[in-house]
C-alpha cells in the first residue's frame, strides 16, 4: 500500500531531551518528521487495525484487552475506558458516533495538542479501531478553537489516511467503513464537557445536558456515542500491540499504562513529560529542571486548576497516579502539574484562577452562574484592599452552594480551588486583609526599605 506524502510542511518537536521518558502515545517523538504517515508506519502504525479488522477480531476480546489495561479516561474524570466501552449498545440498528474530546481548554493544560502536533496517525489509528470494536461508522474530533495550526496539522494526517486506505470505505478490503471527521471548536472551556461538546458537534450552542440519558444511549444527533480523550484513544494502539497486561504493568494498581505531565509554572524547563503511572512527584520535578531560579517549592496543583492546591508538605511524598494523589488531599485531573515557587502570593494565583471560572461559566446554572461571580468579587474585594475578615467564610459558603449543585462539574471546579487555597494558606489571606498587601511581597519589600530608613 503506498504512503501519501505530507502536502504541508510538519513540525518537528523541540524535545531534545526524551531521557527518562516512556512514549506510547507521543513514540514518535524519536522521528525527524513525527507527524507524517511515513513517521507512523516506522513505528508500526495501522498494524493493528489491519490486523484486528481483516482477521475480525470479536468486539468482546478488544475490551477485554482495555479493561485489563486498566487504562483510565485521561480527561480528567479517570473513568476506565474498558468499563466506558461496554456501555455502548452492541445490537443498535442504526448510526453510532464516535467523538474525541480535543477541547483543553484549562489553564496549565496543553498535552493532548502535543499528540495532534506530532503524533495524529496513532489518534486516527486508535479511534479506527474503537469505531470497529463499538460499531461506529463515523467519528468527529472537537479540537480546541485557539490551536488552528494543530487543527491544520490533523486535517492533513486525515488526508494522509484517507488516501493511504486506512479511512473510508471497505477497508482492508472488507465491509468495514469509518470516516472521520475535524471539528474546529470556538475556544469555550465549558465544550470541554462531553454533552457541551456534543451540543456543539450539533452546531448549537456549548451548554452541558441533564444526564441521564447518557451520551451511550443518547449522544450526537441522539445517536449512541462513544466519547473519549485524545490522550485514551492515542493508547489503544500500543494496548492492542503488546497486550492489555504489558501497558498494566507500565503504571501502577487502578493507574495503568504512562501519562502525559504538563508541567508550567516556576520550573526551569516547562513542557510535556510521557512517563509511567505512579512516578514519584520529586522525580517528576527533577525531570522539568526543578525550581526555577534556585528556589524553594511552595505549592503544587496537580491536575490544573480544578483539581486542590497542594502545600510544598502534601505533595513532596505522593506519586502521581489516581489513588497516590486522592490519598495525598487532591487528584489527578488531566495531568496539568502547575508549580508555585516561594515568591507566588496565593491570594492573587486564586483571584486570576477564579477569574477564569467566572468568564468560563455558561450560565446554565443559577448557582454556578452567579455564584463564581461572587466569588470572584469578593476575592479581588481582598486584592483592593477593601476585603473583611468574613469574606473568608463567605468565600466558603458560597463555594459549598456550587458545589455539587450544577448540571456539569465547571461548579464544583471552580469550587475546588477556593476551598483547598483557604484551607491551606489562611494566614496568607488573613494577612492580605489585615495589611491591604501581600504577605509575599511584603516580605520581599519591607527589608530593604527599613535598611533605607
Amino acid at each position: 500500500m503506498a504512503v501519501a506524502k505530507s502536502s504541508i510542511e510538519m513540525p518537528v518537536t523541540v524535545m531534545t531531551d526524551l531521557k527518562g521518558q516512556t512514549l506510547v502515545t507521543l513514540r514518535t517523538l524519536t522521528e525527524k518528521n513525527p507527524a507524517s504517515l511515513e513517521s507512523y508506519i516506522k513505528q508500526g502504525g495501522y498494524e493493528q487495525l489491519k490486523r484486528i479488522v481483516t482477521e475480525k477480531v470479536k468486539a468482546t476480546d478488544i475490551i477485554t484487552q482495555i479493561k485489563v489495561s486498566n487504562l483510565r479516561g485521561r480527561g480528567g474524570a479517570g473513568f476506565p475506558t474498558g468499563l466506558k466501552w461496554s456501555f455502548m449498545p452492541r445490537y443498535f440498528d442504526g448510526v453510532k458516533y464516535l467523538v474525541c474530546n480535543s477541547d483543553e481548554g484549562e489553564p496549565g493544560t496543553f498535552k493532548d495538542r502535543d499528540i495532534i502536533r506530532y503524533n495524529p496517525h496513532q489518534l486516527i489509528e486508535g479511534m479506527a479501531i474503537a469505531a470497529y470494536t463499538l460499531g461506529a461508522r463515523v467519528g468527529y474530533n472537537y479540537i480546541h478553537g485557539e490551536i488552528w495550526q494543530d487543527y491544520e496539522i490533523f486535517e492533513n494526517a486525515l488526508h494522509e489516511a484517507k488516501a493511504a486506505g486506512y479511512l473510508g470505505e471497505n477497508l482492508f478490503g472488507t465491509n468495514f467503513d469509518f470516516d472521520l471527521y475535524a471539528v474546529h471548536g470556538y475556544g469555550a472551556y465549558i465544550c470541554g464537557e462531553e454533552t457541551a461538546l456534543i451540543e456543539s458537534i450539533e452546531g448549537k450552542k456549548g451548554q452541558p445536558r441533564f444526564k441521564p440519558p447518557f451520551p451511550a444511549s443518547y449522544g450526537v444527533f441522539g445517536k449512541p456515542t462513544n466519547v473519549n480523550n485524545t490522550e485514551s484513544y492515542a493508547s489503544i494502539p500500543w494496548i492492542l500491540q503488546h497486550g492489555g497486561a504489558a501497558f498494566a504493568e507500565l503504571g501502577v494498581s487502578n493507574s495503568g499504562g504512562t501519562k502525559i505531565f504538563s508541567v508550567s509554572g516556576h520550573v526551569a524547563k516547562p513542557g510535556n513529560y510521557e512517563v509511567k503511572m505512579g512516578i514519584p512527584f520529586a522525580e517528576l520535578l527533577d525531570m522539568a529542571g526543578g525550581v526555577w531560579k534556585g528556589r524553594k517549592l511552595k505549592a503544587v496543583i496537580p491536575g490544573g486548576p480544578s483539581t486542590a492546591v497542594m502545600p510544598f508538605a502534601a505533595i513532596i511524598g505522593a506519586t502521581m497516579d489516581y489513588d497516590g494523589l486522592s490519598k495525598a488531599g487532591s487528584s489527578l485531573g488531566a495531568g496539568s502539574m502547575i508549580v508555585m515557587d516561594e515568591t507566588t502570593c496565593m491570594v492573587k494565583t486564586l483571584l486570576r484562577l477564579s477569574y477564569f471560572f467566572y468568564e468560563e461559566s455558561c450560565g446554565q446554572c443559577t448557582p454556578c452562574r452567579e455564584g463564581t461571580g461572587w466569588v470572584y468579587r469578593v476575592i479581588k474585594r481582598i486584592v483592593d484592599g477593601q476585603g473583611r475578615m468574613e469574606d473568608l467564610d463567605l468565600l466558603k459558603d458560597v463555594s459549598n452552594n456550587i458545589s455539587g449543585r450544577t448540571i456539569c462539574a465547571l461548579g464544583d471546579a471552580a469550587a475546588t480551588p477556593v476551598l483547598s487555597f483557604i484551607k491551606h494558606f489562611r494566614p496568607e489571606f488573613e494577612y492580605y486583609i489585615q495589611h491591604g498587601k501581600s504577605m509575599v511581597e511584603s516580605a520581599t519589600v519591607e527589608p530593604a526599605t527599613k535598611e533605607i530608613a
